[in-house]
């Protein structure tokens, strides 16, 4: 079954990270790559680019309303995501726990309707 891993965490603390900091996040994040490949089970992965450079649209009564990042009212935004496919739901959660967002933020787990 297939699996979207939802990477969310805090922004700004991205910000404010050492560069000595940013380049061990990405190793490690280029190591979990590496494994779950040989493993066979990553489908894909997107980083995505931070909030501040993001829209929204929104169709209201047949307007297009198109609107600078999303509003949130949180400290935890979507920073990328993985698709993997594992034999259940327990392969994907622990797979889940060995990503290295795990240990910054919070990874979602959510089935993928094959249809």
């Amino acid at each position: 079954m297939r699996y979207l891993m939802l990477i969310i965490n805090d922004e700004t603390a991205k910000a404010v990270a050492t560069p000595e900091t940013r380049e061990l996040h990405m190793a490690e994040y280029t190591a979990f790559n590496q494994e779950m490949g040989e493993r066979g089970v990553l489908q894909g992965t997107v980083r995505l680019h931070p909030t501040t450079q993001a829209k929204t649209v929104r169709v209201r009564d047949g307007e297009v309303v198109a609107a600078d990042g999303p509003f949130a009212s949180t400290n935890e935004q979507i920073a990328g995501y993985f698709v993997i496919d594992c034999a259940d739901l327990d392969e994907a959660l622990e797979i889940a726990a060995k990503n290295p967002g795990a240990r910054y933020g919070t990874i979602e787990v959510r089935p993928i309707w094959d249809m």
